[in-house]
């Protein structure tokens, strides 16, 4: 009988105590708190039924009346810091319910149990993706006190740099943190004998110098005045952070300071080949992806050296040469993945499906970073067995993470022209790349058409089923997004599609972007946007064939589009490619009369002819020179109406240059007349 007795006498004594909660008595009320209390530690089935009973909003009413003793104030703090202990559910119905504001009172008071336990609970919370983490800063003595209790207890050093870490996100949070004298705090907190306190100040410390060259500059010259470790005497912040790298330190103290010195590093603090990088850091993070680590270390380890070696070449090089990096990293990929529905307890299988999921997203981004310019690594991070297997495998990830990280991978090694032509073609990784561009997010959209642009570049075998699968129309979609990136994609995309192509693959260019569409491009306010476009013209108009055609269809759009440019406010390079973009027109049979014909156009050849940009006036006489040229039908007409308007005598002053480029161009032009 005692399975029957049992449940109904614990919703019996359930019921009196949360009864208790609410009476006027202090002395019921305290008791009814302690019990609920005890009931829901380690317990998640108790959270949610407290939760589910609405007692969450009574206790939130204990805190905020000045009435109730502190004594009850920090039992029924400690009851929500217990129940923020319990599933994602429970703490955003805390979120919710706007415990958040409440507990940052809290941190005001003198009774420093109640803290303490205030401290608990809001660093818990904390750690939620959903907490109100901004409301720190609402109030401007919220930061300056935290910072005070530091001093107060172990606690409160152990709590106060995680809920900074937790709530600065922003470089408006970052500066302030700085202002308000969080790093000489941080540097103290370092130096301490616990060694949880070190670990959340190293987390804050990361989070405060994180992409903020100002924080970092601030950082880099710290000190540690006040000792705890005779070792720490009078050392900088960057000393600090090298010894706590030492293989004697635990191995996630190790990883947390070498987060920082790359956090520093790449935010200009000092530079790549400064010791601490290249004999601690890089060292360190290579050695804690070994096997013989924790996997979600290893991953984390992996993360960090990706964004170490993002940038620069030799830390790239250095790095794929130390300790067997590269099939460390590819170990990480054959991580086993427990799938949903197996018989393991639900919470492991969704713990070791975020672990194996973190290690293959680390793995793709350190092989993107490591591969990003050296045609030598790429090589031997294909060479890992199977790698390409699991790059095509990460493409088709349920996880956006890890396919983010994977299409990163695949557009790091398509820079190699090799392994375009072979390993690419051979795992036919345009397929799932192709996929992947349909209904993606714009993060995912932007690295997989920049990978798109180097797979559609002539020499690659890819180009032509890429092609065949309606690319096109979807890369003039590209270009009419808001994204300036993804315009940049398409048209680049376009323009690589555009070279020595077939013509009817030009037209449908052409067709499906639309002039209008190509005006606009042309009027991009990013200057890239607008000489990809250019360049894709100079493209489309290749091929004397090509140019005839496409000029007789939409001669007047392209040259009111050159002569745009031309009288707009552009760069040289601009105007060189408007100019190469003439030359080219003029390279035509039949094209060459929508220059001859245009006495506006003809003079602004003769006014670049001029210039004072050498580029500029080799690119105007290179058109000249198209448009004299003596094998070709009515080249005497051309040359005699360019010499009537002056052209001849142009060549004959600008014979005398200096420059050896622009000379041979004038020869070539005034050969070209002299032999006509």
């Amino acid at each position: 009988m005692l399975p029957v007795k049992q449940p109904f006498m614990e919703v019996e004594c359930y019921r009196s105590y949360i009864d208790d909660l609410y009476s006027s008595n202090m002395e019921k009320c305290m008791e009814a708190i302690v019990c609920l209390k005890n009931s829901v530690i380690g317990s998640n089935r108790q959270k949610s039924s407290v939760l589910s009973q609405g007692v969450v909003p009574r206790l939130m009413q204990l805190l905020g009346d000045c009435s109730v003793p502190v004594q009850m104030k920090t039992e029924a703090t400690v009851t929500l810091g217990s129940l923020a202990k319990g599933t994602d559910q429970h703490v955003q119905s805390l979120i919710e319910l706007g415990i958040v504001p409440l507990l940052l009172s809290g941190v005001t008071s003198s009774d420093q149990k109640y803290t303490e336990a205030t401290l608990r609970c809001l660093s818990t919370i904390f750690q939620s993706p959903n907490a109100p983490v901004s409301l720190i800063f609402m109030d401007s003595i919220i930061v300056p006190c935290l910072l005070n209790l530091t001093t107060q207890s172990v606690t409160c050093q152990v709590c106060v740099p995680a809920i900074l870490a937790a709530a600065c996100k922003t470089p408006e949070q970052q500066g302030f943190l700085i202002q308000e004298g969080a790093v000489p705090v941080l540097a103290q907190l370092l130096c301490s004998t616990q060694s949880l306190v070190q670990m959340n100040a190293l987390t804050c410390l990361a989070s405060l110098c994180y992409q903020n060259p100002t924080v970092a500059a601030c950082v880099a010259q710290a000190r540690c005045l006040e000792i705890h470790e005779p070792c720490f005497v009078d050392k900088s912040m960057p000393d600090l952070l090298f010894m706590l790298m030492a293989q004697d330190r635990p191995s996630d103290m190790q990883l947390a300071a070498a987060r920082c010195i790359t956090f520093l590093h790449r935010a200009g603090a000092f530079s790549a080949d400064d010791p601490k990088i290249l004999y601690r850091t890089l060292p360190c993070l290579v050695r804690l992806c070994k096997k013989d680590r924790p996997p979600l270390q290893r991953a984390q380890a992996a993360e960090t050296l990706a964004y170490l070696t993002e940038v620069d070449i030799e830390l790239q090089r250095t790095a794929s040469i130390s300790n067997h990096l590269v099939p460390t990293l590819s170990d990480l990929l054959k991580h086993p993945v427990v799938h949903i529905g197996s018989r393991a307890p639900a919470a492991i299988v969704e713990q070791e499906i975020k672990t194996s999921t973190e290690m293959r997203q680390a793995a793709f981004r350190a092989f993107a970073s490591l591969g990003a310019n050296d045609e030598d690594i790429r090589k031997k991070i294909i060479e890992t067995d199977n790698l390409m297997d699991h790059i095509v495998t990460g493409l088709q990830d349920p996880s956006p993470k890890v396919r983010l990280a994977a299409i990163r991978c695949l557009h790091s090694l398509s820079r190699s022209v090799q392994q375009l032509r072979t390993t690419f073609q051979d795992h036919s990784v345009w397929r799932p790349l192709m996929q992947l561009l349909q209904g993606a997010s714009d993060d995912i959209l932007t690295v997989a058409s920049s990978t798109l642009c180097n797979l559609l570049l002539e020499f690659s075998p890819s180009k032509e089923p890429i092609l065949e699968s309606g690319a096109v129309d979807m890369l003039c979609d590209l270009t009419r997004r808001k994204d300036p990136a993804l315009r940049l994609n398409g048209i680049w995309a376009l323009m690589n599609m555009a070279f020595q192509a077939e013509q009817k693959i030009k037209s449908q260019i052409l067709n499906t972007l639309g002039t209008d569409q190509m005006f606009r491009l042309l009027s991009d306010s990013e200057v890239d946007v607008l000489m990809k476009t250019l360049g894709l013209l100079r493209n489309l108009l290749s091929t004397k064939s090509h140019i005839d055609y496409i000029m007789n269809l939409h001669g007047i759009q392209i040259m009111q589009a050159v002569v745009l440019i031309l009288e707009g406010n552009h760069s040289a390079e601009v105007k060189e490619q408007a100019l190469c973009i003439l030359a080219n027109i003029g390279d035509g049979d039949s094209a060459k009369e929508f220059i001859m014909s245009n006495e506006d156009v003809l003079k602004k050849l003769q006014d670049y002819m001029a210039h004072s940009n050498v580029k500029l006036q080799v690119a105007a006489i290179f058109c000249i020179s198209n448009l004299v040229w003596r094998e070709e039908s009515g080249a005497v007409d051309r040359q005699a109406r360019l010499k009537e308007m002056g052209v001849y005598k142009q060549l004959q002053q600008l014979i005398m240059t200096t420059d050896t480029l622009l000379f041979d161009k004038v020869k070539t032009a005034m050969t070209q007349f002299s032999e006509a």
